[in-house]
């Protein structure tokens, strides 16, 4: 099989497997973390961090922001060994636009050919970024780990860091539209694995996804919005009411319609899903080629991917 086919089959494949499992916030969150510890002040590869799949490695998985993520890389695994042209750094990335696309979002405009980091001497350390810990990756509350006073301060530090500006920022954000936090990973909410420990949003017999099907995966955990399935603008909309104590609000939420500059992005998306999805799709797409080392140089594009 030729290389191109192979991303072709395995885009087709993983959009199939997402929708069928109802792991799409996973798969995005797989990505965003692979690519969140890129710092713009290091000019050399792999060090510059960003998404090269170092996030596979060891010791880069086991970061406590990270946890429970390997039960993504092992979803992605068996993909990997179907098609071992798709690069795992392509692999995760991949995997996350088609999270977003058959969740009810955007067709984010993919650059493929990423380079792979070879081994966990790719791993960014810990506290090489400026934080305390997690190599940079944002924090939901304080204390902020980059030594922030204040939640817009924080999201301005990690995020400019980046290379991202405030419009950005509020997008990416947006895509808290989709996903759970849970006791057990991240440890920032009450709610956990399973029925028993669900919210009222996230029991297995709520109804989350954007094509009103039932399933949800995994039950358990808190999410910012009711429909935590389905990618639109309603976590603008829910953070904005912030009267629902089933939904998650942080003071990184807060503080995008608290902050005067974040909040005219924030009232603009809140209003129109149209302008949040046009934002969205150039921030997802700047995030995805972060640090990222492509051959060819350019990288290479595939066609839009059918709907399923």
């Amino acid at each position: 099989m030729a290389p191109m086919d192979e991303y072709v089959k395995c885009r087709a494949e993983l959009m199939e497997f997402i929708d069928a499992n109802n792991c799409a916030p996973i798969m995005i969150r797989l990505a965003w973390h692979d690519s969140g510890n890129y710092d713009k002040r290091i000019s050399s590869w792999p060090e510059c961090g960003g998404a090269n799949a170092s996030i596979i490695f060891e010791p880069e998985i086991g970061y406590g922001a990270n946890a429970g993520l390997s039960k993504a890389v092992n979803f992605l695994t068996n993909f990997k060994d179907k098609y071992p042209a798709v690069s795992w750094a392509d692999l995760i990335q991949m995997a996350s636009a088609c999270a977003v696309q058959v969740t009810g979002g955007p067709v984010i405009p993919m650059k493929y050919g990423r380079v792979d980091a070879k081994d966990g001497s790719a791993c960014p350390g810990r506290t090489s970024r400026g934080t305390a810990d997690n190599a940079g990756l944002p924090d939901a509350k304080a204390p902020f780990g980059c030594g922030a006073q204040d939640a817009p301060s924080h999201l301005r530090n990690i995020f400019y860091r980046m290379g991202f500006d405030d419009e950005g920022i509020v997008a990416l954000s947006g895509a808290h539209t989709l996903g759970r936090a849970f006791a057990e990973r991240s440890g920032t909410v009450a709610e956990g694995y399973g029925d028993a420990k669900a919210s009222k949003y996230t029991s297995s017999g709520c109804t989350a996804r954007h094509d009103g099907k039932s399933g949800v995966g995994m039950s358990g955990g808190k999410s910012w919005t009711e429909n935590w399935l389905t990618f639109d603008n309603s976590y603008f909309q829910a953070v904005k009411k912030s009267n629902d104590q089933n939904l998650i609000v942080f003071p990184t939420d807060e503080a995008l319609h608290q902050d005067q500059k974040f909040k005219v992005y924030f009232d603009k998306f809140a209003d129109s899903k149209e302008a949040f999805f046009q934002s969205y799709s150039k921030a997802h797409k700047q995030l995805s080629e972060l640090g990222s080392k492509f051959e060819p140089a350019e990288g290479f594009a595939l066609s839009p991917p059918s709907k399923l």
